[in-house]
């Protein structure tokens, strides 16, 4: 952080698709949620950029535990305020908690220990858990978002009572940095520095929040997006296209200097990306279904003729981290397996995970026959060149779901091998709107999902790979996995006592989930590509877990900016919606 940084400044950026609520209780449930509502809130606690697992206080002055992590209390700062001036009261944590609990699915799991909140004192909250011995669970509460009870059970400007089970494009009350200042639904949603902002001062504060406003254009696909980027009309861009990283960036501002290039190591989090099966489709839920798609996939060859041979194959699910399994099982690792050896494929005590590799047409053709011979062990055979579902009797049909047009070309990519084993083959691009309410219905064979993890695993293992969570909607276990040992294993890191033994019931869980090939992993970068105009500055040393950090720790040093760029094309001709 840099004390001493300037203030001021406007950051404009992309968002795609669309928004049609500020209510990020309902987020995943009801909705598609405006980009940057969190900037409105603080949490109890503030997460630290330099350390893996450690939050300091911020609406908390002080956090109070026993030994054996059995309940949790904090004790309020007395300056605390929301943006009306009104101070964050121990009714509002409970009220938010509450809220979470009963209308998001995701932290509903994630809060399901706390068994009893309450007040304690003027300033004070407890919440008591149902069992003892998970250090994480203090942390995990300190980590709530605090919402604003009086605002929520008010009404709106036109005396109708507010619902938060509902969306709204009401601007909600906050606490943190940043206010909502200006919207138009589909297009933009601007934000505002918060001039009496009460934690500006707070240590984890000083040198972060630097620009007085923020904002969010929204854009039909991606494509335009970036060409609002290059025109001027937005200052920062993540580049998450290959293509576009090695091929697009040769435009007059970059060879200028105006755009900076720069690549931000990624320290704090491990992927799985993937071509992720379905479970609830009877055709999928044989394993051996499974890992001939893995056969199937000529990741080499997608990589060099769509990738610019940029990336490296994800092979864990925790990829990039001291998470992820390596070898064979070996000390406390094995011994978590042991009892569970009947559960769980042989492969996992004999052999080290491995995703197939295609270096030439032999090895392509090589692994056709063997996706054909797992498909055949399976019960399904081919008939006229046609591969029949041993339970339907019919061709086995696979459709691609997808809400991105740029996962189109990488399907079409992969399509003509699973068309070759006797497939028939279809790609659904949708809008994003169809695309999360179809998800949420679990109404898919097959989807690009992705599983951010952090460096200490817990509660949301649950929600990723849970037997609850495959029949709870909004849940992030898309897949529909119901398995006993891989439960078993969820616990096992969840109530891990010391850092060694969630790693070794981490790596356990990450073997159970690969050789049990619920997805096709895709492929990963382990450094953050991002493109900016040269306005902006950032201290010299980053943050070992915060990437690029940005906006957080960075500041404006540009000239003033404008909504033409500079061939005098207007930004409204590129957003979603406009002609």
């Amino acid at each position: 952080m840099n004390p001493g940084a300037k203030e001021g400044g406007l950051v404009r950026r992309s968002s795609l698709g669309t928004f049609d609520s500020f209510n990020m209780v309902i987020a995943g449930v009801k909705g598609d949620l405006a980009e940057g509502i969190e900037l409105i809130y603080d949490p109890l606690m503030a997460a630290s950029l330099d350390e893996a697992a450690s939050i300091y206080g911020l609406i908390a002055e002080a956090a109070n535990y026993p030994s054996d992590f059995s309940w949790v209390s904090f004790r309020l700062r007395a300056g605390a305020k929301w943006h009306d001036g009104r101070p964050i009261l121990p009714e509002d944590v409970l009220f938010s908690l509450n809220a979470f609990r009963e209308y998001s699915p995701k932290l509903s799991a994630y809060y399901r220990h706390v068994v009893h909140a309450e007040k304690t004192g003027d300033r004070e909250v407890r919440f008591q858990f149902d069992t003892s011995g998970i250090r994480e669970l203090p942390q995990v509460m300190g980590q709530l978002i605090v919402l604003p009870k009086h605002w929520w059970e008010g009404t709106d400007n036109s005396g109708k009572r507010r619902d938060i089970s509902e969306t709204t494009l009401e601007p909600p009350l906050g606490s943190g940095a940043y206010r909502i200042k200006q919207f138009e639904p589909d297009r933009f949603v601007l934000y505002e520095r918060v001039a009496d902002y009460w934690a500006s001062e707070l240590p984890v504060n000083v040198g972060t929040n630097n620009f007085q406003e923020l904002r969010f254009d929204y854009f039909r696909n991606p494509d335009a997006a970036f060409a609002a980027f290059k025109a001027g009309a937005l200052d920062w861009r993540t580049e998450n296209a290959a293509k576009n990283w090695a091929t697009g960036y040769g435009f007059p501002a970059v060879k200028r200097g105006r755009v900076v290039k720069e690549e931000f190591p990624i320290r704090s989090v491990g992927m799985m990306q993937a071509f992720a099966m379905n479970l609830r489709r009877a055709k999928f839920r044989d394993r051996r279904v499974r890992r001939a798609f893995n056969f199937a996939f000529n990741f080499e060859g997608l990589n060099q003729e769509l990738f610019y041979g940029e990336y490296s194959r994800i092979e864990s699910y925790f990829d990039g981290t001291e998470l992820a399994c390596s070898g064979l099982p070996q000390g406390r690792e094995l011994e978590l397996l042991q009892p569970l050896r009947s559960q769980i494929p042989p492969e996992v005590f004999t052999t080290p995970y491995w995703n197939p590799t295609t270096p030439d047409d032999n090895a392509e053709r090589a692994n056709l026959l063997k996706a054909f011979d797992l498909l055949s062990q399976a019960g399904f055979e081919v008939k006229d060149l046609v591969l029949i579902d041993p339970d339907t009797r019919e061709q086995m049909t696979v459709e691609f779901l997808i809400g991105d047009e740029n996962l189109e070309r990488v399907i079409l990519f992969y399509q003509p091998a699973l068309e070759r084993l006797g497939m028939k083959v279809s790609v659904r691009l949708i809008d994003d709107i169809q695309y999360t309410n179809r998800l949420r219905e679990w109404d898919f064979d097959i989807i690009v999902a992705n599983w951010p993890e952090s460096l200490t695993p817990g509660n949301e293992q649950r929600d990723n790979w849970g037997s609850r969570a495959a029949s709870q909607h909004g849940s992030r276990n898309l897949i529909g996995i119901r398995d006993s040992a891989i439960d078993t294993l969820i616990e096992r890191i969840i109530f891990a006592d010391n850092r060694q033994e969630l790693i070794a019931a981490t790596r356990a869980l990450d073997r159970v989930l690969l050789w049990n090939h619920f997805v096709v992993p895709q492929w990963t970068l382990f450094d953050q590509r991002t493109a900016r105009w040269d306005r902006f500055g950032h201290p010299e040393h980053m943050p070992k877990y915060g990437q690029a950090a940005f906006p957080a720790l960075w500041w404006w040093e540009g000239e003033q900016w404008s909504t033409s760029n500079e061939n005098g094309r207007e930004l409204s001709e590129l957003f979603t919606g406009s002609a």
